[in-house]
């Protein structure tokens, strides 16, 4: 008896056990689903980029050494960049495979990744699919680009099968994307295309940068970062992030509210010839303004 006893003693720890596990995992799942939900898109999300135009003035090879000094991993590269080292040509679909396999090693010794490329504009369809079949090969999430109108249909459809979507840049007047508006009906119909926020441009022509995100909620798919001198100006110069006129943090707190979770490239087009060091001074800022919105 006392060994039937003590049977079914350990008989009903067993299952208390395995019961009380299995509603721990139960638990853990749930919370880990609730922390994946409300983490999505959070300030956590953000991506600090560089948009490699920032060092147009040198090689990709040195553009990367600047990009891997700045302590940031992800980049926006722009076709027509000299690729420099033991690499022929310039970044771009002619690039020969045993030049993308040098390329892709160099980034990989970096730890650096390319995200997205632009700003392009396609002048055909043979254009838009050796774009695409680069970025394919790249790995890219999307192509910021300012697509002719009558190439929308086109430029969306391929967009969705290749599973890269296309970000629409605004250029400052008389640029045909400055406005928003412009964008948000080249994107009615066209579920693949979204918005690439350049948040220096838009004030540029006028306009506030935090409404005009307000405008394209829901569409944003990667933004250019930068800071100019003076409000309502096409021709505006650049600073440092945080030192000219946009409120930045009204902007993030913006891009938080829409958890907003793509990148943000630095696009610093002043002090070509020396300006790793006011990437750094952006980075820091961004990494302070960011963090007090946690």
């Amino acid at each position: 008896m006392k060994l039937i006893n003590s049977f079914f003693l350990s008989l009903f720890c067993l299952v208390a056990a395995t019961s009380c596990n299995s509603g721990s995992n139960t638990n853990n799942a749930e919370a880990a689903a609730q922390t994946e939900t409300t983490g999505s898109g959070s300030v956590d999300g953000f991506k600090l980029g560089i948009q490699m135009w920032t060092f147009r003035m040198f090689s990709v090879t040195d553009a990367l050494n600047k990009v891997d000094s700045s302590g940031i991993k992800s980049i926006e590269a722009f076709v027509g960049q000299p690729l420099g080292g033991d690499m022929e040509g310039k970044f771009g679909p002619e690039m020969s495979a045993d030049t993308r396999a040098k390329l892709k090693a160099l980034l990989q010794s970096k730890g650096i990744s390319i995200v997205a490329m632009g700003v392009i504009n396609p002048k055909d369809k043979a254009e838009w699919i050796s774009s695409f079949e680069l970025a394919k090969d790249f790995g890219l999430s999307y192509i910021t680009a300012e697509p002719k109108k009558d190439q929308l249909d086109l430029a969306d459809s391929l967009a969705g099968a290749y599973g890269i979507k296309i970000a629409i840049h605004d250029h400052p007047k008389p640029s045909a994307y400055w406005s928003p508006d412009s964008v948000l009906a080249a994107i009615q119909g066209h579920s693949n295309i979204g918005a690439c926020a350049d948040l220096g441009h838009w004030p540029r022509s006028g306009l506030d940068p935090v409404e005009c995100l307000k405008k394209l909620e829901g569409h944003i798919i990667g933004g250019h970062l930068k800071d100019i001198v003076k409000f309502d100006d096409t021709k505006a110069g650049d600073t440092v992030v945080g030192k000219g006129i946009i409120d930045f943090p009204a902007v993030f707190a913006e891009l938080k509210r829409q958890n907003f979770n793509g990148m943000l490239s630095i696009e610093h087009e002043s002090n070509w010839y020396n300006n790793l060091p006011d990437v750094i001074v952006t980075k820091e800022y961004f990494d302070a303004e960011v963090a007090k919105l946690k």
